[in-house]
């Protein structure tokens, strides 16, 4: 058992499509290859794709492992944790999305408490709805990486969510400007600052599109770890700062 704390990484957005769970796998993919053990967990309740990006078949995702938390059925996490390679793990979403209402995210603090120090990063892929689970998951996170692109809309809904995050008194939370997705370059960095009301921490540029992107997904791959390109330090740059303590 490792003897230090792990750090609690949530991965959010405002809006679909603008590349959350792609992003997710690939700073897994960074730590990965920076030699930390990383545990993912998939929250987005209603559309997760981590176990399914992955080509993992969980038997088991974090709908049992509250059910059974809540029915005095839990023994030990390893139960519901699947392993990707000899770093990376993960605890898949819920397979049914009907189940996701019937998990009690009071449950969420014991369950991140039991892998905290098991794990030097725990990535959580979260929702695009600020909902109570939401809210409890960036309360439990060291970390919050806001990832957003550049459309009107995407922009529009990421600076209403930095509001709320200011009037929240959250301070831990690092701003990416996800430009790997095509056809989205409206705006030049000037025009997104004023519209979103704030600094862009970081980008993700363009030079990392992965034109190949449907087959590695579909091959089960990390598209960091099978892109061996310079431009992957950009992934590195954000994976080593959200092992700091962030502070707006």
């Amino acid at each position: 058992m490792k003897e230090n704390k792990g750090k609690i990484i949530a991965i959010t957005s405002t809006t679909g499509g603008v590349g959350k769970t792609i992003t997710t796998l690939n700073l897994a993919g960074s730590y990965h290859l920076l030699g930390n053990k990383v545990l993912i967990i998939d929250f987005d309740l209603f559309g997760g794709d981590i176990a399914l990006s992955l080509n993992l078949k969980c038997d088991k995702t974090v709908f049992n492992l509250v059910l059974d938390l809540s029915n005095n059925r839990y023994e030990k996490v390893e139960d519901y944790i699947y392993k990707y390679n000899d770093n990376i793990d993960i605890i898949s979403a819920p397979k049914d999305p009907r189940q996701a209402n019937k998990i009690d995210s009071k449950y969420i603090p014991l369950i991140l408490d039991s892998v905290l120090y098991k794990y030097d990063v725990i990535l959580i892929d979260t929702s695009h709805v600020l909902n109570e689970t939401n809210i409890i998951l960036f309360d439990n996170s060291d970390n919050i990486l806001v990832l957003f692109s550049n459309d009107l809309y995407s922009l529009k809904n990421t600076r209403t969510f930095i509001s709320i995050l200011k009037d929240a008194n959250y301070t831990n939370y690092l701003t990416v400007l996800n430009e790997s997705i095509l056809g989205r370059n409206y705006y030049n960095y000037y025009d997104i600052k004023t519209i979103i009301k704030s600094n862009i921490d970081f980008s993700i540029p363009k030079t990392l599109y992965f034109s190949k992107i449907d087959k590695i997904v579909a091959s089960g791959q990390i598209p960091i770890l099978v892109n061996n390109r310079k431009d992957n330090k950009h992934y590195d740059l954000i994976a080593k700062k959200l092992l700091e303590e962030v502070s707006k």
